[in-house]
């Protein structure tokens, strides 16, 4: 069942670029609603595009992204990924294998065989699992500085679910933006909207959803790596990473010599190219974890010789 919704009051500070709809799933004996924006072309070619956010983002930040592909003639889809942004922030256990399954739901009912997938960050590690379970509906897999290049579970020291759970209920707006400022080699005041689409539900009555929501997808990225089955991809990948990131999940347990171990994008994306049968990889030198914000030109032209090539 799926039916266009209004703006949750929880997140009233950002409006959406495009109409928001929901469609309700069955999770664990649950029903879970799940926000998604649909968006046709003028002139359509008969492609669609899915976006997969990262942890701190939600379908908010593609904004700029799909303009350019409606603009190629391609249908885009964006969730919200169920414990993010519009959806429903339900108690589950959180899998990439059960996101994935939600994704392939919500295209079904739009009777969407093919599609274009497109993860940033830990929308990446999605978009892999989302290709290795249904290969046979994926036509082409864009990663954009995906986390989980690498395992963290092998070198950041695990935290018990209540550490976590603290740690995301004493939130604030500026310990987010702290964060998301370590995405760019320079911070400029029009990524401050970006700080704004995830702080939204700090003040919202059902904070705490949130924040246990936030707890259960970092335990869910530290526990279930995709790096160990990329060998299996069979699809033509892009992968696109900004030259200067040095994301970590769990950085700042590490110490510093691990710091400057870890992290380091360039080379890892050249080992995952390397297991990968049909890889094209593309470093954008003096860019940070999100090239579509930071260089929207660069990753652009980057995406559009990837899309003629195949």
């Amino acid at each position: 069942m799926i039916a266009v919704g209004t703006a949750l009051s929880s997140l009233a500070q950002v409006e959406y670029p495009y109409p928001v709809k929901y469609i309700s799933l069955a999770i664990e004996n649950k029903t879970v609603r799940m926000a998604y924006m649909d968006v046709l072309p003028q002139h359509a070619n008969g492609q669609t595009f899915i976006l997969f956010h990262g942890k701190n983002f939600n379908g908010y930040y593609w904004k700029n992204v799909i303009p350019m592909l409606t603009a190629k003639g391609c249908r885009v889809i964006v969730p919200d990924q169920v414990g993010w942004g519009r959806s429903d922030k339900a108690d589950l256990h959180y899998s990439f294998h059960m996101l994935a399954m939600n994704n392939k739901i919500l295209l079904d009912s739009l009777g969407i065989k093919e599609v274009n997938v497109l993860g940033h960050s830990m929308g990446g590690m999605l978009a892999i699992r989302f290709t290795l379970m249904f290969p046979g509906n994926v036509v082409k897999l864009v990663l954009e500085d995906p986390i989980g290049l690498e395992d963290y579970k092998t070198f950041v020291p695990y935290q018990p679910l209540s550490v976590l759970f603290d740690k995301e209920k004493n939130a604030t707006y500026e310990s987010y933006k702290q964060y998301q400022q370590t995405y760019y080699p320079q911070w400029k005041p029009e990524y401050e909207q970006y700080v704004q689409a995830q702080a939204a539900d700090l003040t919202a009555p059902g904070f705490g959803k949130t924040a246990w929501c936030n707890a259960l997808t970092y335990q869910m990225i530290y526990e279930q790596p995709v790096i160990y089955e990329v060998n299996k991809i069979t699809v033509p990948v892009l992968l696109m990473v900004g030259g200067e990131d040095r994301t970590i999940v769990g950085k700042a347990l590490l110490s510093d010599s691990l710091k400057a171990t870890h992290g380091q994008y360039p080379q890892l994306a050249q080992a995952f190219k390397a297991q990968v049968k049909d890889c094209r990889l593309v470093i954008l030198p003096g860019v940070g974890h999100i090239p579509h914000i930071q260089e929207p030109a660069q990753f652009e032209a980057s995406l559009n010789d990837f899309l003629q090539q195949y």
